[in-house]
């Protein structure tokens, strides 16, 4: 579509910019910069804008907008009554024929009301006037077309109408526009009740309803910057944090709105449209921060009865083929078997058994199903036999607070046939999990059915990957003599890409020291400052990531080893067109795991999981827990790291414990990813006045603190997670407060020397009580943290009742607990002396050991299970996981398993 020029036309006010403004200073004015750049003339358009009581200087900006632009920008003053009450407020004074409502903080692109306005004049009357959401990274500044409702785009300017066209939807006002009159005429407002997450769906939805042909016309190119934003209130999924917020939206927004759509058809589900917008909607509830783990676990039973009520009566009003056939964003089967089945009455068993991976080297095959209600009586066949499996486990789904639904987890040998039989019936068992397709789009017809795409398609599958020449050349040296002389079946030990100094570098010190017949290499960023330590240290055998050297390595690799398991180093980007990724994968994690991180490790294809405590080891190959790892994968060995540690800290005297060592982690929230592709982070200039950062600069800073430890001979040492480090520099920090790095310190030397452990709720605090250090936790945002708003939900770990040291959610309470802790000494009390010694069975300097004979075990074959007598095999072991012949070989102890 092409923009006219309508930078000297005469016509009358044609379109509202209706912001509601609370402290956006800092964005305000590339936003009022993106008003200006319109192509159209000024005295088309209007801007109301209406400050929401800013405490910043959001007003004064605005004032001074005002003033340079008299008659085009009008600026209303509201006392903070809230976004919805301040858009109602600019709609009554809107003069445009059309209105729309940006965000403050946002961007439009230069031809944005152009694109709008030409496409009024050349297109029949429209209910309503999407524009493209484009995503603005407020850390890299750059635009990106991601936005999961892209695809209402990809085909040029359209007009849809939804009642035929059920997945085109709109639910932003930000990036739409409205008839200013037929607003006013069915007094449409928006509801605060249902706000901050759904107050713009629910306001979009119910405009629609109330036409009598809803069409919605798309316009690709007038492109709607929308930020990413760190402030949690912007986010749907930030409610689950907040359960009453949370039942608001399910009452008042998607019940209220189904409710009127399936009386306005006179039928008993809304409009499939409507279904699904309030499926998308839900969607990012259950799938963004994972209500699998229990989201509002933390909620009173009463808020939980309420929300899982409200969802059954939400659903009553979906189809359950509109559920099936949902494919406006990806989602997981979990979800769509949760919402089909979870509230109807009696058991529900899957109809399949998903044949999930299969481990070539124990010649075991992962089988997995669900089901609800009561378990069923499983049976497993192997060549007429009933067998037990070799490892198995009945994993949690929970959403929002309560178990609705199950999953078995089965490993079994693939040496035999194998059969399943739930409750007398056999399952069909099925290597993809089939899609339930209910409607197609003719471009998805021609893509499948076509003969010309047919015959591409075949082609495309039949012909090799196409690799450049280097590609070749590498692959064939690869596989040379020489080349496997060095490298061949190596173990390949990382921490991160950008530097070492975890787990896997004490454990490929050991590896040199002690089993020099493994091929042991260690990898990390060439030029780094640990690159050059290790090189510094004598070690040959170091390689920098990304080099032609390291893609040899990589291409011969048997284990790769790390503490973390992000996707840059489990699936280096690099490698991708070269190879598929053949070696093993060992999880030493960077701590130990106390909070709920399932959703993020649960598709991680992990052979070997290290683990550090019973009850880690429990919570995470145990049954009823949400992680899907069992005993084959989940090892109990305790952190290589610790080895070093013990021994340093058997060194370092009383007298020589002079530090106070504070060690806060980070938030995601806080930290957005700089780099996408790697493990790189940057810092956002809004860090510094965040709660996170005033709080811990006000515990550092404090007099009463500097005074103690001055008295003490004590030094306040500031060592944030490595993500926070660059902030250090714009801290202010008080002389008397040594700032700390990773860098520039041997951490495990700072943990001998403290006399004092302070941090939030960071695994570390599990090292300093390993050394028998006495603890601190201060926990001034513990609702929203442990609410989902970082990666970690709540699990096992309760910190009054298992930490190792006093918890403090305000700042006078953490100084007075720190002070007091200061005063007792420099040992743990008796009460949390004892709760170190229950946590940690495997203090003994060996944890290297272990690790590496776990690892060598996980390659070794399993004998087919001996055939037993056909009784259906129980869900559930009549011997605790923790049973120690359980745990010292990390398998069931079932009979006929070698």
């Amino acid at each position: 579509m092409t923009v006219r020029d309508f930078s000297d036309s005469e016509a009358p006010i044609e379109f509202s910019i209706v912001t509601a403004v609370y402290n956006v200073a800092r964005h305000l004015g590339e936003f009022i910069e993106s008003i200006e750049a319109q192509v159209i003339a000024r005295n088309r358009f209007e801007v109301i804008a209406i400050d929401d009581g800013s405490t910043d200087d959001s007003l004064a900006i605005l004032r001074v907008w005002e003033e340079r632009w008299p008659g085009f920008v009008t600026v209303i003053t509201t006392d903070n009554v809230g976004r919805a009450v301040a858009r109602n407020t600019g709609l009554d004074a809107a003069r445009g024929r059309w209105v729309t409502f940006p965000e403050p903080d946002d961007v439009i692109g230069p031809g944005y009301l152009g694109q709008v306005a030409t496409f009024l004049e050349e297109n029949e009357p429209t209910t309503l006037l999407a524009t493209n959401r484009l995503i603005l990274d407020r850390a890299s500044a750059t635009v990106t077309d991601t936005h999961p409702l892209r695809r209402h785009f990809r085909h040029g300017v359209r007009v849809r109408n939804i009642e035929e066209y059920p997945d085109h939807f709109h639910d932003s006002v930000a990036d739409a526009f409205f008839p200013t009159d037929r607003l006013r005429s069915e007094d449409l407002r928006f509801n605060a009740t249902v706000g901050p997450s759904f107050e713009e769906g629910h306001f979009c939805a119910q405009y629609l309803l109330r036409s009598e042909r809803p069409a919605i016309g798309f316009l690709p190119e007038a492109h709607y910057h929308r930020r990413v934003r760190l402030d949690s209130t912007s986010n749907p999924q930030s409610a689950m944090a907040h359960p009453q917020r949370y039942i608001r939206v399910l009452r008042h927004g998607f019940l209220d709105l189904l409710s009127q759509g399936a009386a306005r058809i006179g039928r008993r589900h809304a409009p499939e449209w409507l279904q699904n917008l309030v499926l998308y909607e839900l969607s990012w509830y259950f799938t963004s921060r994972d209500a699998d783990a229990g989201a509002v676990a933390e909620a009173d039973d009463e808020a939980s009865d309420e929300i899982h009520g409200l969802m059954a009566e939400i659903l009553g009003h979906i189809s359950k083929d509109t559920i099936a056939g949902f494919s406006v964003r990806p989602t997981t089967p979990a979800w769509r078997d949760f919402l089909l089945q979870a509230y109807e009455p009696g058991g529900w068993r899957a109809t399949f058994g998903h044949v999930a991976r299969l481990d070539p080297d124990q010649a075991l095959v992962k089988l997995t199903y669900r089901f609800t209600g009561e378990p069923p009586v499983e049976e497993l066949f192997s060549g007429g036999e009933v067998v037990s499996p070799t490892h198995s486990k009945t994993r949690d789904i929970a959403y929002f607070g309560r178990v609705l639904m199950y999953e078995r987890v089965l490993w079994l040998s693939a040496r035999q046939f194998i059969r399943l039989r739930l409750d007398g019936r056999d399952m069909d068992l099925q290597f993809v999990i089939p899609k339930r397709i209910h409607s197609l789009q003719p471009g998805t017809i021609k893509r499948n059915l076509h003969p010309r795409a047919r015959a591409m398609a075949t082609a495309r599958r039949r012909e090799p990957r196409r690799r450049w020449s280097t590609d070749r050349v590498l692959l064939r040296l690869a596989r040379t003599r020489l080349v496997r002389y060095f490298f061949g079946d190596a173990w390949v030990l990382m921490d991160r890409i950008t530097d070492a100094g975890d787990n896997a570098e004490r454990l490929f010190h050991y590896l040199r020291r002690s089993r020099r017949r493994i091929n042991a290499w260690f990898v990390v960023e060439g030029g780094s400052s640990d690159w050059h330590r290790l090189r510094k240290q004598g070690y040959l055998r170091v390689v920098p990531h990304g080099s032609f050297r390291w893609k040899l390595l990589m291409a011969n690799c048997r284990h790769l080893i790390s503490s973390h398991v992000s996707p840059p180093v489990m699936r280096p980007p690099a490698l991708v067109p070269l190879m598929e990724p053949t070696w093993r994968f060992t999880f030493l994690q960077h701590g130990v795991i106390h909070t709920n991180l399932s959703r993020w490790l649960n598709i991680k294809p992990i052979d070997v999981f290290i683990t550090s405590s019973s009850q880690e080891y429990v919570s995470i190959a145990g049954d009823h827990t949400p992680y899907a790892f069992t005993t084959k994968e989940v090892k109990l060995t305790g952190l290589p790291r610790w080895d070093r540690l013990r021994k340093i800290s058997l060194s370092v005297p009383d007298e020589r414990r002079d530090l106070v060592l504070v060690m806060p982690t980070w938030r995601s929230g806080l930290v957005p990813l700089l780099m996408p592709k790697s493990q790189r982070r940057a810092i956002d200039p809004e860090f510094y006045s965040s709660e996170y950062a005033i709080n811990w600069m006000n515990l550092v800073k404090s007099s009463d603190l500097l005074e103690a430890c001055a008295q003490q001979d004590l030094t306040i040492g500031f060592l944030p997670h490595p993500n926070v480090q660059p902030a250090l520099s714009g801290m202010d920090l008080p002389p008397q407060v040594l700032p700390l790095t990773f860098a520039d310190n041997d951490v495990q030397q700072l943990f001998a020397r403290a006399a004092v452990f302070i941090t939030d709720y960071s695994s570390v605090a599990f090292d300093a009580a390993y050394i028998n250090r006495p603890v601190v936790y201060f926990q001034f945002d513990r609702d929203t943290f442990l609410g989902g708003e970082h990666h970690g939900r709540h699990g096992y770990f309760e910190y009054e009742r298992d930490g190792f040291g006093p918890v403090a959610q305000t700042l006078e309470e953490a100084i007075r607990v720190i002070l007091d802790t200061i005063q007792a000494g420099r040992s743990p009390s008796p009460m949390y002396q004892a709760r170190i010694d229950a946590t940690f069975p495997l203090r003994d300097g060996r944890c290297c050991k272990r690790v590496v004979d776990e690892i060598k075990r996980s390659t070794r074959p399993v004998r087919p299970p001996v055939a037993m007598i056909p009784i259906p095999t129980p869900l559930v072991s009549d011997r605790p996981l923790d049973d120690p012949s359980r745990i010292a070989h990390g398998t069931d102890a079932v009979e006929g398993v070698g």
